[in-house]
């Protein structure tokens, strides 16, 4: 199997599948050797929970993380940093932490898929600092003539005597 961050895992980002991403990471933090994984799989997995808003498992992986890694890493706190403004409902602050910081080219679809929310029609109402989806439009109302409406039923009821 092919470390993250080489071939394998970009072509899962491009396609977009980031259900078999996340499975990818989280059996590579299992397989790991010594228990430890390296700082890519932790940035990849932690993103892929707050993209799944996964929040406990983000938050338990956040712990089990290592402090040398956080440390060297400046991408784990920011993405982190992310999960901490989801946890607190401060949406205008998770786009803000988003455009703050030059994600690595493994986290980069992720981090946009993530602020992608707003482009699929959510709207952000900074007032109550709340996201809302957007209402789907109501469908259309058929212009059947009562006429024929009314010989359709005909038609149903005679059907149903029978």
């Amino acid at each position: 199997m092919q470390q993250l961050g080489i071939n394998m895992p970009t072509a899962v980002i491009m396609e977009e599948n980031y259900d078999k991403l996340l499975e990818q990471c989280e059996a590579q933090e299992i397989e790991a050797p010594g228990g430890v994984a390296t700082p890519q799989v932790y940035a990849q997995l932690l993103s892929l929970y707050l993209l799944h808003n996964d929040m406990n498992n983000g938050r338990y992986l956040w712990k089990r993380i290592p402090q040398a890694i956080k440390s060297a890493n400046p991408e784990l706190p920011s993405i982190w940093a992310v999960g901490q403004r989801i946890w607190q409902r401060d949406f205008p602050g998770i786009y803000t932490t988003i455009a703050a910081f030059q994600w690595s080219e493994n986290i980069l679809p992720v981090m946009e898929a993530l602020r992608g929310v707003v482009t699929q029609g959510w709207q952000a109402d900074p007032a109550t600092r709340m996201v809302m989806p957007k209402k789907p439009d109501p469908p259309p109302v058929s212009l059947v003539p009562n006429e024929q409406q009314l010989a359709r039923l005909t038609d149903y009821v005679a059907f149903l005597e029978n």
